[in-house]
């Protein structure tokens, strides 16, 4: 049996969890994912409210049901682009659900799409990436600082910005080698930190795509 002093950590295994995200491809791809999250939720939010709102206006006419037709099969686009981001960026193989009914008679395979819980299913992550969206553009700032003060190695002195406080620029100007030292110690954690945040919220992405998306199997995880 082992005994507790064979799972406490090595200095060795602390170094290769610290930097392991900088090394696996899965990390790079959770970035992509997450950062183009906030353009598309963009997209996505000026569909539905620019159709929902004109099709709501005109409802009482059969142009507004007309729209709000389309904003059904719209969602349902989307959630096809959705998958397909999933599983090209994500640790999982999502196949779409086979719960469409079909039938007969006027507004039938209309219904069987309104039926379906995966068209509400869709509805809900796509309204849910905008979560993400915020984060990735959280991360993209987070990455993009650390990399500049990296930077500062090759390029003293530097000006580090950092946004604005009161009205007022908050700049970091970076010219001795003290200051170059601590400037790339920190931009070195704050990449670090980026890097094991992007994962976690890349695992966080898998398992809404994998409960909304569709029928799912997790693909291995070599990396």
């Amino acid at each position: 049996m082992p005994s507790i002093d064979d799972h406490q950590p090595t200095p060795q295994g602390i170094v290769r969890f610290i930097i392991k995200p900088v090394l696996s491809g899965e990390t790079y791809k959770h970035l992509v994912y997450l950062v183009l999250a906030f353009p598309l939720t963009m997209l996505y939010w000026f569909l539905f409210g620019f159709g929902m709102f004109l099709g709501t206006i005109l409802s009482i006419v059969l142009v507004g049901i007309a729209i709000l037709v389309l904003m059904l099969f719209v969602v349902r686009a989307l959630v096809v682009l959705e998958r397909w981001l999933a599983n090209t960026l994500l640790a999982v193989s999502l196949e779409p659900s086979n719960d469409v009914t079909h039938s007969d008679g006027t507004g039938g395979n209309l219904r069987g799409y309104l039926d379906a819980p995966s068209t509400w299913h869709g509805f809900g992550f796509l309204s849910l990436k905008s979560f993400l969206g915020i984060i990735g553009v959280v991360l993209a700032y987070g990455l993009a600082q650390g990399l500049t003060l990296i930077s500062a190695v090759v390029r003293r002195p530097l000006d580090v910005n950092f946004g604005e406080m009161n009205g007022d620029p908050v700049i970091w100007t970076i010219e001795t080698v003290p200051e170059t030292v601590l400037a790339v110690g920190t931009g070195t954690i704050l990449v670090l930190l980026v890097m094991h945040l992007a994962n976690g919220f890349g695992y966080v992405a898998e398992q809404m795509a994998v409960a909304l998306l569709g029928n799912s199997a997790d693909k291995s995880r070599t990396e």
